[in-house]
């Protein structure tokens, strides 16, 4: 399984979680299989976003397409930080 984690702040989070929501349809589109939302535990405009992935390459060729960066630009994302990760090992304890 591919995954990617994205740190970044937002103005306000309420305006990024409407904008976060109506682009569910294309994010699903663009491979994306199941989402977190985290925040920290003392800014809640410090967002997580934590997703599982068809493959790396569509989430690349997603989070770097012009319409999302028009997307992050309208929810308010300061200087967003992807990291791509491939599971190694998974369990429950």
């Amino acid at each position: 399984m591919q995954y990617v984690l994205i740190i970044h702040e937002v103005v306000d989070y309420p305006t990024w979680k409407q904008i976060f929501d109506q682009a569910a349809a294309i994010r699903k589109q663009a491979g994306e299989i199941s989402y977190q939302v985290l925040k920290y535990e003392n800014d809640s405009n410090k967002i997580v976003h934590f997703s599982a992935w068809t493959s790396l390459s569509d989430a690349k060729r997603f989070f770097e397409s012009p319409q999302l960066v028009k997307i992050r630009l309208e929810a308010g994302v300061k200087s967003p930080d992807f990291i791509y990760l491939d599971q190694i090992e998974a369990g429950n304890l």
